[in-house]
């Protein structure tokens, strides 16, 4: 395998913040590695210092003799004024990827770029409409962030780099283009080393994941799974090693206390070992034993309704003759091509956005949470604490449980260090995370989530999934995430454009592969509503009973509902029997009489839910 770059104790440290020291790595030719890293530990920083942009403070980095490296940048910055074309075009003018060329002195400085000729700028078109950009002669500052991306994304596969370095290449991608990508990086030989949370696109694509953790590089050759897999056993190593350090630790403690300050010779190397062991049992290991659960968390069985709703911007249609009752605990993914209404639909049921007919009734005791692709603006000098507890001092989970402003931060990764740093210190990534806690703190019963993925760590994500798996009230998810959307929704609504939606009730990796079905046209597990419409029922609508079937966790709950109401009802009955038999004390009386209101509430309200899954269920 031909060595392509090589990467030799490397050390980068900003003033007293050190973001990796010493690492080692490299790449060959034809290997497809990808890089994993909490947000604010240096991942973008590593590209950086690899694409000449940025410098360090010692180590090595050599490159083979001429190679051509091609970078995409994550948020790649045009000139507004530029046509798409000739934006896409700039770094064959320049003659080479922005000086990106190894061994080389770098981009042509000649004021006057040679003439390309016709079959390159063919293929430019060619690229552009492949990635679904079709106006070439549009101004840049024109363009979405999504569609910007893409013709980066053509500046640089046009240049035919031999190593291609991606800084979240699937960020504002929608679904199909990112599958588009997959297939484009899967086939040939190409070497290329990326920055991505997109978990299914790293198992698809990567034969080699890199981990900057604690300062370190670890390498795992193998695709994401089989990273997931020895990085536990990593962890668990690590746990024991530290474990084992911590009771050696204690006897040597106990030594060094005894033995008097002047010390023989002997006695020297000893000492030595013992603070070097010291560093092994003092290390923190940030791994969560818990996961968060919430149970003070109140819906309705009203939660909102879409009354026919329509709405369009001049000729492009989102929604026409819209119909959907939402249930309670519900948990909807909707998926679709940028462009085709998702965002809209969601500000219009928000309130932000009005419908143009029809109408949405929201439910009385709903309380939305927000979490928008815009994110939050920040008072830059603010500690990080400070902005949760101007929102609250803690969050009520019920039974007696409270979590603070500090703990909800560190469960979401902010150690108690960062938590008193200022906003202007936090990466994209982390002021992403930091909105994402105060959505939460402000305990919605519903979440509504406007792609939650963009720029959090896979560690983070994995996290929210947790989060929302376990949350007891209503959630929407708008996701180009196929991983995230598979671990938390139980079905998804399908935006295909001009008003054509598609309800499928399963996740992103049943209704894919239900649509590769030859059978898919004719399944009744899927309602197509061209412009919302159905021939199943009145004004477009469609009957929520005859496409709604109970998802796995549905299964799940009810049969734990059964348990739930049959335990119940037991223990009422035992409170009836004791406060008529004669023989309790004036205290277990009062204890009982508190408990049995309480008790008739829960049963109400398991037996309210058991029903409304048993209505679906027949």
């Amino acid at each position: 395998m031909v060595p392509y770059l090589d990467v030799q104790h490397l050390t980068k440290s900003f003033g007293a913040l050190t973001l990796f020291r010493d690492i080692n790595f490299s790449i060959g030719e034809g290997q497809r590695v990808g890089l994993i890293a909490k947000n604010g530990t240096g991942k973008s920083t590593l590209l950086s210092i690899l694409s000449g942009k940025e410098g360090y403070d010692s180590g090595s980095i050599v490159f083979r003799r001429d190679l051509k490296v091609g970078m995409l940048e994550q948020s790649p910055v045009f000139d507004p004024d530029e046509s798409v074309l000739d934006a896409c075009l700039l770094p064959l003018k320049l003659g080479g990827d922005r000086g990106l060329n190894k061994g080389k002195k770098g981009a042509s400085s000649d004021p006057q770029p040679p003439n390309l000729g016709d079959s390159l700028v063919l293929k430019a078109k060619q690229v552009l409409t492949q990635l679904k950009i079709r106006d070439l002669n549009q101004r840049m500052g024109e363009l979405s962030g999504g569609q910007q991306k893409r013709v980066a994304l053509a500046n640089v596969l046009l240049t035919e780099p031999d190593l291609l370095i991606l800084d979240e290449p699937t960020n504002h991608l929608d679904l199909e283009m990112i599958e588009w990508l997959e297939g484009y990086l899967s086939r040939g030989n190409k070497t290329l080393l990326m920055v991505t949370h997109d978990r299914f696109f790293l198992d698809r694509v990567c034969s080699v994941i890199l981990e900057l953790d604690d300062q370190t590089i670890y390498t795992y050759r193998g695709n994401y799974a089989y990273y997931l897999e020895k990085r536990q056993e990593r962890i668990d190593n690590r746990r024991a090693e530290v474990a084992r350090a911590n009771n050696l630790y204690r006897t040597e403690l106990e030594w060094m206390r005894r033995m008097p300050q002047a010390r023989g010779h002997k006695a020297r190397y000893r000492e030595e070992a013992f603070y070097e062991l010291e560093k092994v049992a003092k290390q923190r290991l940030e791994e969560r034993q818990l996961r968060l659960k919430a149970s003070n968390v109140y819906i309705g069985s009203k939660i909102f309704e879409c009354q026919y709703i329509s709405k369009k911007f001049d000729e492009v249609v989102i929604l026409k003759d819209f119909y959907y009752n939402f249930s309670r605990f519900e948990k909807m993914g909707i998926v679709g091509n940028n462009g085709t209404g998702k965002s809209t639909f969601i500000k219009m049921l928000l309130g932000e956005v009005p419908v143009d007919d029809g109408r949405i009734v929201i439910g009385d005791t709903v309380r939305f949470g927000y979490f928008s692709q815009e994110g939050l603006q920040f008072n830059e000098n603010q500690k990080v604490i400070d902005v949760i507890t101007e929102i609250a001092d803690y969050v009520d989970l019920g039974s007696g449980k409270k979590l603070s402003a500090s703990q909800l931060l560190q469960y979401f990764l902010f150690t108690p260090e960062q938590q008193y740093n200022y906003v202007y210190k936090l990466s994209g990534g982390e002021r992403r995370k930091l909105y994402l806690c105060t959505v939460l703190m402000r305990n919605p019963n519903f979440l509504v989530l406007d792609e939650p993925t963009n720029d959090l760590d896979i560690v983070t994500l994995q996290i929210l999934e947790e989060y929302l798996q376990d949350f007891p009230g209503c959630v929407i998810v708008v996701s180009h995430d196929r991983y995230f959307m598979d671990k938390v929704v139980d079905h998804l609504l399908v935006f295909k454009g001009q008003g054509e939606i598609k309800d499928f009730p399963g996740n992103y990796t049943q209704y894919r592969e239900w649509a590769s079905s030859p059978s898919s046209s004719s399944s009744p597990s899927s309602t197509s509503t061209s412009s919302g419409t159905s021939t199943t029922s009145p004004k477009g609508s469609y009957r929520h009973e005859d496409r709604r079937r109970l998802s796995y966790k549905e299964k799940r709950e009810m049969e734990q509902l059964e348990k739930d109401i049959e335990a119940l009802e037991q223990e009422k009955k035992q409170i009836e029997e004791a406060l008529c038999g004669g023989t309790t004390s004036v205290d277990e009386i009062t204890a009982m009489s508190k408990r049995l209101p309480l008790l008739s509430d829960e049963l109400d309200e398991k037996s309210m839910r058991w029903l409304e899954l048993s209505e679906i269920e027949s």
